[in-house]
């Protein structure tokens, strides 16, 4: 045998900085180094966009005599009649729901397909999601101009607008809630023989029916906020009211007609927050007055309940020491009654709520009148509309101007979101409640963000175009308004899911509030606060190009135009220029999601 001599182990020290040196250094991927440049590189593009505009602080004050003159002008703020008030209200409100119901109702076989856990295939995934993003990339008011021509005036086009518009965000979120469920449920009863059907209805629906009520109630928020600038293309409702009170330089009933949209906004809101938090037993989760309201309510009544609890908990110890198998056997008497499903109050409110839902539905169908027979007669003028829009061209204007007009509507939309980014990290930074130094300051942050949210764009930028005139100022300036409202509250979500743990270690090495800040939280929440601007620049995009309609700048100008003067053929080449525009800036934010995630 051989004797195995061991040898000796040499240990030697090194200092940090030779273990620093020594370490083996993290490649950084090709591919994340182009997403970092891309990231500078719109970041550029969005300041000079900015300085381009010329938005100047000075100069607006200055302008503020074009505000005195046009309240002067104003005077004193008419409403209209309380029956044309009523019949308009009912009418907004009724076409707007129809449209977010078919909506729904569409996006679901989308979303079933989209889904990666039940499409059938990659194609079906793939045409669903071309589905999605097409019917979100073409504007509403788009979709209205070609179902005006297609029916009667009435309210039909604007719910078929609203509805096939609104496919593309539902669908979208749809089919994520889907690709989050447990899938326990349908794999046992797909083991027990079960169709498609059954497992989705059995196994998927009930786990998604939640969020999905949730979506539909924040689209039909949002729909009602939009149907005012479909009012400009001719569909009946409030929009349609306050843009011939504009358009006849009747100033003080178009503010009046501005205050009712605002107020049927926040009272919408209200609602479907209530109807959210009666039937699913949770606290709404949007961004607005209304949900913010009920939100406090129900923290309200949690706490009185848990005020109750603890008196009936000291009143009655041995009733709350009752093992919970015994309590929940003693409410049933027999196996068949244990089977049947109670009517406890929960139970009883959410049938009230479904009910009234159903009745709100019939009354909007019957508040809206429509014909009906439009829909079998449709398909005759569909040929001679399609030749109306088809080939597409750039008409007059050339395709140089409409090509400037498009980068001047992206333009907008990089220096909306580059001004927004700006306030809501400051603004959403104490909204956080791990940033904000007292709980009063991150109360008045999340109440700004509350208030500006609730303003819509529309009204706002016609405000703003009083102020500064026509152009791109007006609207980058009520984009970037509502921007703060979306952004901060997300900044400000982000900041608070980050880990505890790096703010805990710097905060024992003595560091300050700031350097916890920014050497902890931010770098944590980064990558989220990435997708959210992305996204804002993807709604700034579409929302320029509406806002353009109402004098902000940008291609909405040449579409409202081409629209009035019935060139459809230049329509659908803006519409294209819209459409490929908003598929590049979704691609580079899920390449960006990707690469960072």
């Amino acid at each position: 045998m051989t004797a195995v001599t061991e040898r000796p182990v040499v240990r030697t020290h090194r200092s940090p900085e030779q273990a620093v040196a020594a370490a083996p250094r993290r490649r950084v991927s090709p591919e994340r180094v182009a997403a970092g440049l891309t990231l500078v590189a719109l970041a550029v593009l969005a300041c000079v966009a900015l300085a381009r505009i010329d938005i100047s602080v000075p100069n607006m004050i200055a302008s503020w005599s074009n505000a005195e003159h046009f309240f002067q002008r104003v005077g004193t703020v008419r409403f209209p009649d309380a029956a044309t008030l009523l019949q308009q209200t009912a009418l907004t409100v009724g076409l707007v729901l129809l449209g977010t119901l078919l909506a729904a109702v569409l996006s679901v076989p989308v979303a079933y397909l989209a889904a990666g856990n039940t499409s059938p295939g990659r194609g079906w995934i793939a045409a669903a999601r071309f589905v999605s993003v097409l019917t979100r990339a073409v504007p509403d008011v788009v979709l209205a101009m070609v179902f005006v021509l297609m029916f009667t005036i009435g309210p039909l086009p604007g719910i078929l607008a609203i509805g096939i518009h609104s496919i593309g965000m539902i669908s979208k979120l749809f089919a994520d809630a889907i690709e989050q469920i447990d899938e326990g449920p349908r794999t046992a009863i797909r083991a027990t023989g079960g169709n498609r059907l059954q497992q989705f209805t059995a196994g998927v629906l009930p786990q998604v029916l939640p969020s999905w009520v949730a979506t539909i109630l924040h689209r039909n928020d949002i729909n009602l906020r939009g149907s005012v600038i479909l009012g400009y293309v001719g569909i009946v409702g409030l929009g349609r009211e306050m843009s011939f009170a504009f358009k006849s330089l009747d100033y003080s009933l178009g503010i009046g007609y501005a205050i009712v949209i605002f107020a049927l906004c926040v009272l919408m809101e209200i609602v479907s927050s209530s109807v959210r938090a009666a039937m699913l037993g949770v606290a709404p989760a949007g961004r607005g007055i209304g949900a913010s309201a009920i939100r406090a309510g129900m923290r309200r009544r949690q706490a009185s309940g848990e005020g109750r609890q603890r008196n009936r908990a000291t009143a009655e110890p041995r009733a709350t020491a009752e093992p919970g198998a015994v309590a929940a056997a003693a409410r049933f008497a027999t196996p068949d009654d244990a089977l049947r499903r109670p009517w406890t109050a929960a139970r009883v409110r959410t049938t009230v709520w479904s009910w009234v839902a159903v009745l709100v539905v019939i009354g909007s169908v019957v508040v809206c009148d429509i014909a009906w027979g439009d829909l079998a007669t449709v398909w005759g003028k569909i040929p001679p509309v399609a030749a109306q829009f088809w080939p597409p061209s750039f008409g007059s204007y050339g395709a140089g101007v409409m090509f400037s007009a498009m980068f001047d509507t992206v333009a907008i939309a990089l220096a909306a979101t580059l001004l927004a980014l700006v306030f809501s990290m400051v603004i959403g930074s104490f909204a956080a409640r791990n940033v904000a130094p007292t709980r009063g300051v991150r109360t008045g942050a999340r109440f700004l963000l509350v208030v500006v949210r609730g303003i819509p764009e529309t009204i706002l930028a016609v405000v703003l175009i009083v102020i500064t005139g026509l152009g791109a100022q007006a609207g980058t300036l009520a984009l970037a308004f509502g921007g703060i409202g979306l952004l901060g509250k997300l900044v400000a979500d982000s900041l608070e899911e980050v880990q505890p743990g790096p703010e805990r270690a710097l905060t024992a090495t003595g560091a300050t509030r700031f350097q916890r800040y920014a050497g902890a939280t931010v770098p944590q929440g980064i990558r989220a606060m990435i997708g959210h601007t992305f996204y804002l620049v993807d709604t700034n995009i579409r929302a320029a190009t509406i806002l353009g309609i109402v004098g902000g700048g940008g291609i909405g100008y040449y579409l409202l135009n081409a629209a009035q003067g019935s060139n459809y053929a230049s329509v659908t080449g803006i519409v294209l220029m819209i459409l490929v525009t908003v598929l590049v800036v979704e691609g580079i934010a899920m390449w960006m999601r990707r690469v960072f995630r």
